[in-house]
C-alpha cells in the first residue's frame, strides 16, 4: 500500500499544472535567469507498480477474509455426509498440511477417508475460526491438528506460548464437545542447512527458535495425556544429532519433502488408529 501511494504522489509531482494568469515582469525576469532544476523522482517501473497493485489486492483479500473461510467453502458444501461406519479424519493445519496431498509427495493416505484442510501460512487463531466449518461441519471421527510454527514466526503478529496453547486447547475443546477425537501433532523441527549464499533472510532457526518448538511440543504431549487426546510425535523421528530437522528431509529447512512426508505418514496413521480406539 505504501508503494502504491508513493507511486501516486510521484505521478502527481510530474503532472504539469493547469494554465494560470501570465506571470509578472519580475517573475519573468527571474525565470529567465539560469537556475538549477531539481530532477524529478523516478517513477516506478511497470513491473514494480504491478507488484504493488498485486500486493494491495492480496492484502485487501486477507483483510476481508482473514481466516480464509472461502478457501474450502465450496469443497465443504460438495462433500457428502460420512457413510455408515466411515472413519473420516480431517487434517487441520498450515502449509505442511496444505502441501501434503500434492502428487510430488506421493499419495495422501490412499483408500482412507482422510481430508486435508491446511492453509499455507496460517496461525492458530485463524485455524480456530475455521474449525467449525472446516472440521466440525464435516462430521469426522477424528482431527489431526498440526499448528504453531507460524505463530512462533509471527505470521499474524507476535504470539506468546500461552496464547498458542490457549488456541490449541480451544480447538480440542470444540472437537471433544462434538464427539471428535483429537490428535495433537508435534511442531516439526527446523534447521539452517539450506540457507542460500547471499540470502539476507534470517534462517529458520532464528524465525522459529527450537527452544520454543520443544516447549510447545512438551506442553502438547502433557495436555494430550491429561485430557484423553493422542500426541503424534513427528519431532523425534525427524531430528538429527544436533536436534535440528534432518537435512535430507527438507529443501528449505522448514517444509518436509517427499522423504519427510514418508516418515510422517505411518506415524500419523498409527496415531489415528490409536485415537479411534479411545
Amino acid at each position: 500500500m505504501k508503494t502504491l501511494v508513493l507511486a501516486a504522489v510521484m505521478l502527481l509531482a510530474v503532472v504539469p499544472v493547469a494554465a494560470q494568469a501570465p506571470p509578472s515582469a519580475s517573475a519573468q525576469a527571474a525565470q529567465a535567469a539560469p537556475a538549477q532544476q531539481a530532477t524529478p523522482p523516478a517513477l516506478p517501473s511497470c513491473p514494480e507498480l504491478a507488484a504493488a497493485l498485486q500486493a494491495v489486492a492480496r492484502n485487501d483479500a486477507r483483510l476481508s477474509d482473514w481466516p480464509n473461510l472461502a478457501r474450502y467453502r465450496e469443497a465443504n458444501r460438495s462433500l457428502a455426509t460420512p457413510g455408515a461406519g466411515e472413519a473420516r479424519v480431517v487434517f487441520m493445519g498450515d502449509s505442511i498440511t496444505d502441501a501434503w496431498p500434492q502428487p510430488r509427495f506421493g499419495a495422501f493416505f490412499p483408500g482412507r477417508p482422510y481430508i486435508g484442510r491446511g492453509i499455507s501460512g496460517q496461525t492458530t487463531p485463524q485455524m480456530l475460526i475455521r474449525f467449525r466449518p472446516d472440521v466440525i461441519a464435516l462430521r469426522p471421527k477424528a482431527v489431526v491438528i498440526l499448528a504453531g510454527t507460524n505463530d512462533i514466526a509471527g505470521n499474524t503478529g507476535p504470539m506468546t506460548d500461552e496464547q498458542i496453547q490457549g488456541n490449541l486447547a480451544s480447538m480440542a475443546d470444540l472437537a471433544k464437545a462434538n464427539g471428535i477425537r483429537v490428535i495433537f501433532s508435534s511442531i516439526l523441527p527446523v534447521s539452517e542447512y539450506h540457507v542460500r549464499p547471499g540470502d539476507n533472510a534470517p534462517p529458520q532457526t532464528t524465525r522459529r527458535p527450537m527452544a520454543r518448538i520443544t516447549a510447545l511440543n512438551a506442553w502438547m504431549k502433557e495436555y494430550a495425556a491429561s485430557n484423553g487426546h493422542v500426541y503424534l510425535d513427528y519431532f523425534a523421528a525427524m531430528t538429527d544429532a544436533k536436534g535440528l530437522l534432518r537435512a535430507e528431509l527438507s529443501e528449505d529447512d522448514l517444509h518436509p519433502n517427499a522423504a519427510g512426508y514418508a516418515i510422517m505418514a505411518p506415524l500419523a496413521e498409527a496415531a489415528i488408529q490409536t485415537a479411534l480406539k479411545k
